[in-house]
């Protein structure tokens, strides 16, 4: 464990504010809350490493609220996160953890399979015969395969159409969702910066190690990362900003990757990390120095919006908020419910699923019933939409409608 985070627990005063406001923990006692595995156990998994005391660690969803909340700057996530990693090291990991945390081979799997793979997520034999044989839940949220892949779509792109050609460059780091699920998004990405007259750059690059880091397989998580952050690097040391449509990839760039992956020294990394932006945060930035287009068309709806996680993670409050303001006639509704209990790959398994759903069930109820619901994570998303039926979609979405580049 890096030695600034080991040093944290000693600043816990066991105020157990981390407990009262950890989702998982309100709804299940197989967790006894993020005091108690984090900073407390951690005590006793530094005096011997030979045995974790406690297994209720790997309840722990990963969702970061203990961290955001403590008010000593105790770094509780992250004691939780290398502590199941030393957990599953010395137990194995299981093969449906490995499984779900390569999202890049079940990308490019899903893709070249999408006809059969999308038939087959919708038959409830195999989703039941699933759950039995790996223990992915049968009800869990699953995106759709695109039928060719972003990367497809930007190669094929940049061979028919003249791209906009700019002083103003940004690039895109998509991610795996939107490179494999969701390509419209990424698409319309492209389009709304494009708008705002900047040109787009679109890099090759790998995932960024964050569903390996969940799952405990940290080892794996420094490869990926780092061979993303050496893809990335050479734009940031240029000067170019770096924007993304995934709020949990992008963290990982920013923070994560050096403090729970022990990468503080990467070269690359620090060099990503100044320069790394989530896509609202860019384009209110834009607002603020009075280049971004205002001009837009109505959207009459209201739609309820939640800022997942991930997004509080970053210190930048919720910039999708002042970008609806621009939009006439859009009316936003805040459920102001902490988590959709999903946490990337927590809500998938079979163990799980009822506690995930157990957790974002308040948000659920809001939810339910709207034309449309709004949220910055591509697995809350999912979650939200399987969960209560209503399309739910980045907020990305509806700047693309405001801008009438349907």
């Amino acid at each position: 464990m890096s030695q600034s985070i080991r040093d944290s627990l000693d600043h816990c005063v066991k105020c157990t504010i981390c407990e009262t406001q950890c989702p998982v923990a309100a709804v299940t006692p197989l967790f006894p809350g993020p005091k108690y595995v984090g900073p407390q156990a951690e005590r006793y998994r530094d005096a011997s490493r030979e045995g974790s005391p406690d297994d209720s660690l790997d309840y722990c969803s990963g969702c970061g609220t203990c961290t955001l909340v403590c008010p000593q700057g105790v770094k509780v996530a992250e004691i939780n996160a290398q502590a199941r990693a030393v957990m599953k090291a010395q137990k194995g990991v299981p093969f449906r953890d490995k499984l779900i945390s390569r999202t890049v081979v079940g990308g490019r799997l899903s893709v070249a399979t999408s006809p059969l793979y999308n038939w087959g997520i919708g038959v409830g034999a195999l989703r039941w015969a699933a759950e039995r044989t790996v223990g992915i839940h049968r009800r869990a949220p699953m995106p759709h395969a695109a039928r060719t892949t972003f990367r497809t779509w930007v190669w094929r792109r940049n061979l028919t159409r003249r791209r906009v050609r700019s002083t103003h460059r940004v690039v895109y780091f998509h991610g795996c969702a939107a490179n494999y699920y969701e390509t419209e998004l990424a698409r319309r990405t492209v389009a709304v910066l494009e708008h705002q007259g900047i040109e787009v750059i679109i890099p090759r690059q790998e995932c960024c190690g964050l569903p390996m880091q969940s799952n405990g397989l940290l080892d794996e998580a420094r490869a990926s990362v780092r061979r993303l952050a050496a893809q990335l690097a050479p734009y940031a040391r240029e000067g170019l900003d770096i924007v993304s449509t995934s709020t949990s990839c992008s963290l990982m760039l920013k923070r994560e990757a050096r403090e729970i992956l022990e990468l503080e020294d990467d070269p690359d990394l620090r060099a990503l990390a100044p320069r790394m932006f989530d896509i609202c945060e860019y384009l209110v930035g834009l607002y603020e120095q009075g280049k971004l287009q205002t001009q837009m068309q109505p959207v009459p709806l209201t739609v309820p919006y939640h800022p997942p996680c991930q997004l509080r993670a970053h210190n930048i409050g919720t910039p999708a908020h002042r970008l609806f303001e621009l939009i006439p006639e859009l009316r936003v509704i805040d459920p102001n419910v902490t988590c959709c209990g999903v946490a990337g790959t927590y809500g998938l398994k079979a163990e799980k699923y009822d506690i995930a759903m157990a957790v974002g069930a308040p948000l659920f109820a809001q939810v339910d019933g709207s034309e449309l619901a709004c949220c910055d994570s591509e697995t809350c998303r999912w979650q939200i939409n399987s969960a209560t039926g209503v399309e739910t979609v980045h907020p990305i979405e509806l700047l693309y409608r405001a801008y009438g580049l349907e």
